[in-house]
């Protein structure tokens, strides 16, 4: 076939949406404004470059949702999910990698596909020709920003994700700290120690948490609102909250055992997750921030084994550009008033890197479909692919639509289950397994 697929933004959701298009025969141009055109966030010009956390957070396919989606991304053979399972990290139960070797080998597995051209360029309009996938992300250029706008004839609705800091291990002072997964979690001894342990007295945290309501925060520009995310909110906006917020959400002691002081239960403890392979770097989880880089250094300094902390990247903060899907978009993903355009990743308004590569991997499959004249049926509701493009293209209130990570609340209810939390492992137990079944369904579509 002559009929070229272009697909806007190498991210996760347009590296997953060119791999299963190429993959079912189409051409593909995959077009990327790095490194020519650069973001706040990015480092690099590579392809499914990671830019806020080096985690795919949980990997249970039984009793996570988030997991469950990425059991479906690797049945339907995905790339983000290969990739991530190559370079994998130890994570207790969660899938973390190694962020720049997995950028490297997502760019290579692409260019090396003979019906797929990678080209170089910023997109500034929405072509009125051709079949086009738009996975620009939460970085859309504020060219292409503004035609998306006046083609959807509504403002830009926008929140603000927060970039975690990333220390260098040895410079963390391990008398104090110590490597422990909360309740040991972890088939192996790597996986049970795979988190980094900072652990306060009630002293500690309180001065902690006057340093960061009193710190010097980033300005936003003009005409720009911090509308946050809940599932990536900035440290200090949950200090803000109240001053416990933090001891029930990163910062909980529970779980933990401090081998330096058995006998004496920590008040808060901050955790870090090592970010490579080498295990010379580590990202505080949890601690995205809008603080200015000098009082940055100053309050995490304040963390105990972290005095004498080297930062190899201190956090950041970034607008995130996301459609009100439920009234742009039809169930394939296609803009209403453009049906030869589709959107996918964070710009349809879900949240995560494995969200984003799920709605690539859906358009992706979607458009080549429709290019081969391939009749679908829709993506079955009950998968948790389903359930999600279910939510963002009109399950959510248009009104209130905010983004939206993939969770058990979105899966239609199951008859004869147990509700409640006593009845939950049981539930979602049958959640997964039946979406297993409709999506293996699905994907017999493809054979």
């Amino acid at each position: 076939m002559t009929q070229e697929l272009h697909i806007v933004g190498g991210g996760m959701a347009g590296s997953e949406a060119a791999w299963q298009a190429a993959h079912m025969g189409v051409n593909v141009v995959l077009h990327e404004m790095r490194p020519k055109v650069e973001t706040f966030a990015h480092q690099t010009g590579n392809l499914g470059e990671m830019v806020c956390s080096n985690s795919f957070r949980s990997d249970d396919d039984e009793q996570n949702a988030v997991g469950l989606l990425h059991w479906e991304m690797r049945a339907a053979e995905g790339l983000i999910m290969a990739t991530a399972d190559q370079h994998r990290l130890p994570a207790g139960g969660a899938l973390a990698v190694d962020r720049e070797p997995f950028a490297e080998t997502v760019t290579a597995r692409l260019k090396a596909l003979p019906n797929l051209q990678v080209s170089y360029e910023e997109i500034t309009e929405l072509p009125d020709q051709g079949q086009w996938i738009f996975a620009t992300g939460p970085l859309t250029s504020a060219t292409l920003g503004a035609a998306i706008q006046r083609e959807t004839g509504t403002e830009r609705l926008a929140f603000f994700d927060a970039i975690a800091p990333i220390i260098y291990a040895d410079s963390i002072d391990m008398s104090k700290a110590w490597m422990q997964s909360r309740y040991d979690k972890g088939d192996t001894e790597e996986e049970r120690t795979a988190y980094l342990n900072c652990p306060m007295d009630k002293d500690q945290y309180d001065a902690f948490i006057d340093a960061l309501l009193a710190a010097e925060k980033a300005e936003f520009h003009e005409g720009e609102t911090a509308g946050y995310f809940d599932g990536c909110l900035p440290i200090e906006v949950m200090a803000e909250r109240g001053r416990e917020t933090l001891r029930h959400g990163p910062m909980k002691p529970v779980g933990l055992t401090n081998p330096h002081q058995p006998d004496v239960k920590a008040h808060a403890v901050v955790q870090l997750r090592r970010d490579n392979a080498l295990g010379t770097l580590f990202n505080i989880v949890g601690f995205q921030t809008k603080m200015k880089y000098g009082a940055q250094t100053d309050v995490f300094r304040m963390i105990p084994g972290l005095e004498n902390a080297s930062f190899a990247r201190l956090g950041g903060i970034h607008r995130n550009t996301f459609l009100n899907s439920p009234t742009l978009l039809d169930q394939e993903m296609r803009l209403k008033s453009r049906p030869n355009i589709r959107f996918a990743g964070q710009v349809t308004g879900v949240e995560g890197y494995v969200e984003s590569a799920a709605m690539g991997l859906l358009a992706g499959r979607l458009a080549a479909a429709e290019m081969l004249g391939m009749a679908l049926p829709p993506v079955p509701q009950d998968s948790a692919m389903g359930a999600l493009i279910h939510h963002i293209t009109g399950g959510a209130d248009a009104k209130t639509f905010q983004p939206m990570n993939v969770n058990f609340g979105l899966f239609r209810p199951l008859d004869g289950v147990k509700g409640g939390r006593r009845g939950r492992k049981d539930r979602y137990k049958a959640y997964t397994d039946r979406a297993k079944l409709a999506w293996q369904d699905w994907l017999g579509n493809f054979s």
